[in-house]
């Protein structure tokens, strides 16, 4: 089965809570319509569905939830996913860059400085060599990776990366593309 159908199966009210039910103990048809507050009809209805879907064993009244369909769907879905996009070259930073970076956001930013150094190194890079930035625009680019936006200009500055004078910011460190 494929996530799709499982997501599909799951989107209609009604089964995600008869799923849930089976869940949290429910065993019968009964016992599912009272936890969930559903009338047993319905109940049945959805639970046929489920069944048919793989996702719930069925035995007359009785239900059993099929937990490890759900675990086998994941491990399938994961196998199948591309790998994630390579931040850097380098496998190391690549790794640190992995663990701070989701969806090209900083999650959150380092404590540790030689970690925190390749965040800011990666983060640098939306700055031009030899372009002068005013602090407003330098606090809507650095906004986009995070909330913190002053915590980032703050360190870019500190480590050399970006340098400051009467309000504007110019790019003087980190590796440039060629």
């Amino acid at each position: 089965m494929d996530p799709a159908t499982v997501v599909g199966l799951l989107a209609d009210p009604t089964r995600l809570k008869v799923v849930a039910a089976l869940a949290l103990g429910a065993s019968t048809i009964k016992d599912v319509a009272e936890m969930a507050h559903l009338p047993p009809k319905d109940v049945a209805l959805a639970a046929r569905r489920l069944a048919r879907g793989g996702l719930v064993h069925r035995d007359g009244a009785a239900l059993e939830l099929r937990t490890e369909q759900f675990g086998a769907i994941a491990r399938a879905a994961a196998e199948a996913a591309p790998p994630p996009e390579r931040l850097s070259d380098d496998a190391a930073e690549d790794a640190v860059l992995r663990a701070f970076v989701r969806r090209g956001r900083l999650v959150s930013i380092p404590a540790q400085l030689s970690k925190r150094r390749i965040v800011l190194e990666h983060i640098v890079r939306v700055f031009e060599p030899g372009v002068r930035y005013p602090e407003r625009e330098v606090n809507a680019l650095l906004a986009v990776w995070h909330a913190d936006h002053a915590a980032l200009r703050r360190y870019l500055v500190d480590e050399g990366l970006l340098s400051r004078e009467a309000g504007e910011y110019w790019r003087t460190g980190g590796y440039v593309d060629v």
